[in-house]
């Protein structure tokens, strides 16, 4: 199998857009996307595939070939549905294509408009996503399952609530430093801990928003990646697992272990350990999920990832920034666009081209992907040009 290259990626701001649908929010992330690599053009696309979950857009079914008709992309669309893996997915389907020479440039992207949602669309969503029937019918909501997953790490692990709200603390600080966060403002120590409780033991603050938003990357054959006047990164490796979907089918609520799983088969592909990684965006849609992340990819063993917050490891200045993007925390979380979006903001980080919030000298960058509570999880691993 060839290599894979990001030649190209964009995205839109994340946050509230009453003016803009999905079609129009899609078009401008490829619009932006394609503006990174110059010398391709939408004619030149191969295949598309476009990650959504599509309740907050109302249109399932041909969603992906009518966002990729709308920005002027005429090539065999498909369309990705996997909770708030989808883009993520799409990426990983992308990269596919390219390495088995079905294509030469394909596009990958999300986009989800969230803001929209009210009354039975919004109860639905917040019952289901990450759910099994038998949960929901119990009253189980998103932030109600990664609360379970709070308190049981609470209890096993030296951890308090307050190492919840470093992870927001940190994620806001870089999200200030960036022109597409949805939440781009900084809070304190105090502010995270003290606001109110949505699912105990989170609060407001240990939770990411509901966003809009759109991100798009462009992925090229080596060949095309030399031929063309372009920041061209490497896709060294990709990996992806599942899971049980309910968590009471698990064997334990403080791991994901599709993470970890997909982790090993990124790794394994790209030929490095965790110790390899400069730089990463994790999937943060609530804080726990941070922390979870750092064992889970095995950037520090079981029960050590508060240390890590505390000693300011995981900080913009750290020995491995994590987030700083601003994260689904700060950043957003319009689903179908955030693991898009992840693999935008390493593009940029590993080409020079992320202005305020630019880490120096990283080489390596990590996306980590997850969909609901854990029934699947994508990684991918992006190697800069030395």
């Amino acid at each position: 199998m060839r290599d894979a290259y990001v030649v190209g990626a964009g995205q839109t701001a994340f946050g509230a857009f009453p003016e803009a649908s999905y079609r129009s929010l899609f078009a401008t992330a490829v619009d932006r996307a394609l503006a990174s690599a110059p010398d391709l053009d939408a004619d030149d696309i191969d295949e598309a595939v476009v990650g959504t979950l599509g309740v907050g857009g109302r249109q399932l079914g041909l969603s992906g070939p009518a966002v990729t008709e709308h920005a002027g992309v005429s090539a065999p669309t498909t369309r990705v549905e996997n909770a708030c893996a989808a883009s993520g997915y799409a990426v990983r389907n992308a990269v596919q294509a390219v390495k088995s020479g079905m294509a030469d440039v394909a596009l990958a992207g999300g986009f989800e408009v969230m803001t929209d949602l009210s009354g039975d669309a919004a109860k639905y969503w917040l019952g289901v996503s990450g759910e099994t029937e038998w949960e929901r019918l119990t009253g189980a909501t998103f932030a109600g399952t990664y609360a379970q997953m709070a308190s049981a790490y609470l209890d096993a692990h030296d951890a308090t609530v307050e190492d919840f709200s470093r992870a927001a603390v940190k994620n806001h600080a870089n999200g200030a430093r960036n022109p597409h966060a949805h939440l781009g403002f900084e809070c304190s120590l105090a502010d995270a801990t003290g606001a109110a409780t949505v699912a105990d033991p989170l609060t407001l603050y240990h939770c990411c928003p509901t966003s809009d938003g759109a991100a798009a990357v462009v992925v090229a054959s080596g060949e095309v990646a030399e031929s063309v006047d372009a920041d061209a990164v490497r896709v060294a490796g990709v990996g992806a697992a599942g899971d049980r979907v309910g968590l009471f089918e698990r064997d334990t609520y403080t791991s994901i272990p599709a993470s970890r799983d997909a982790a090993d088969a990124a790794y394994e592909m790209a030929g490095i350990g965790p110790g390899d990684v400069d730089i990463a965006e994790v999937h943060d849609c609530f804080a726990v999920a941070e922390l979870l992340a750092y064992e889970d990819l095995g950037f520090c063993e079981r029960g050590e990832a508060p240390g890590l917050l505390r000693e300011g490891a995981t900080d913009r200045d750290g020995r491995l920034p994590v987030n700083v993007s601003g994260g689904l925390k700060a950043k957003g979380h319009p689903i179908g666009a955030t693991g898009a979006g992840q693999v935008v903001e390493l593009w940029k980080q590993l080409t020079g081209n992320a202005g305020d919030r630019q880490v120096e000298g990283v080489e390596v960058g990590l996306a980590h992907n997850v969909g609901g509570s854990g029934g699947a999880a994508v990684v991918t691993v992006l190697e800069g040009q030395r």
